[in-house]
């Protein structure tokens, strides 16, 4: 039997699904179980902590970049040429992208807060422990925006919009971050799917205009830390162990988010629209780098 001939639209979505299928559905599989009992073995429980975070977001990363480097290969292509070159690692547009998301996150707390939707009576924590807990959530949440990133928008995107077209990809990719948020999240609902929908075409977006994916991990970090550490806000139906503030949220859903904290937050909706504004006149598209 000949091989069916495949141009290389199709080669590239072709590519695209193999990489999906051998992320989702061969590999990650088999390295939860291991991971699993390293958390049994490390007796890491099942809280919302730091090392549960930093555990799983590696998973993660290991997957996306073992199997981004392997396709690469095939592709006669370096691993980092997915969205993610080394030379630019926590450069400028990373930090840019962390500052960002801490005014962003920072904001969306503020706003609870003069509505009555979080009231902080002081800091939950203090001195040496105050330090190492501000470290070990920084440390954990830089593994989630490499890896969910490098998951959901390296190979991935650069490959597929080959395929589709770069909006098409990013919607696709989009859908498939909210899905796997939606079904395996405790308590999602529609607003925080809104929420993550956008901010997956929120972070394509920054690789259209900045040709990397530097500023979205920035901005993802940023985001997350400041959910999970400084604000304490919950995830899930989760409170993150060990956070900055002593903080209660007795307002409505709809303002704090509920069980999924600020993230669900209508008050998320005008800030998405703030920063994609804010990228497109920082990062203009008649400069825009090839990706």
């Amino acid at each position: 039997m000949r091989p069916i001939p495949l141009d290389s639209r199709a080669r590239a979505v072709w590519n695209a699904l193999l990489f999906w299928l051998l992320a989702e559905w061969a590999i990650g599989p088999q390295v939860d179980k291991g991971v699993a009992a390293l958390g049994k073995a490390w007796h890491l429980g099942n809280g919302l902590t730091s090392a549960n975070i930093a555990l799983g977001e590696f998973e993660s990363l290991a997957i996306a970049f073992g199997l981004t480097a392997i396709f690469g290969y095939f592709e006669g292509r370096r691993f980092d040429s997915y969205g993610l070159p080394i030379a630019q690692a926590f450069g400028r547009r990373f930090w840019e992208g962390l500052g960002v998301g801490v005014v962003w996150a920072g904001l969306v707390a503020l706003l609870m807060i003069a509505l009555g939707g979080m009231r902080v009576t002081g800091f939950a924590l203090q001195g040496p422990a105050l330090l190492w807990t501000a470290l070990a959530w920084f440390g954990a949440n830089i593994l989630v925006g490499i890896g969910e990133e490098a998951w959901f928008r390296g190979y991935l995107l650069q490959t597929l919009r080959k395929g589709i077209g770069f909006w098409s990809a990013a919607i696709v990719l989009s859908l498939w971050f909210t899905a796997e948020h939606y079904f395996f999240k405790t308590g999602e609902n529609v607003w925080d799917c809104i929420s993550l929908f956008a901010f997956g075409m929120l972070i394509c977006f920054t690789v259209l205009r900045t040709g990397t994916l530097w500023f979205g991990v920035g901005l993802h970090v940023a985001f997350d830390y400041m959910q999970l550490f400084v604000i304490g806000t919950r995830n899930g139906a989760q409170v993150p162990v060990g956070h900055l503030l002593n903080a209660s949220f007795p307002g409505p859903g709809w303002i704090n988010g509920g069980v999924l904290g600020t993230e669900a937050s209508v008050l998320m909706y005008p800030l998405f629209v703030l920063v994609f504004a804010y990228v497109a006149w920082r990062f203009p598209a008649a400069k825009q780098k090839p990706i």
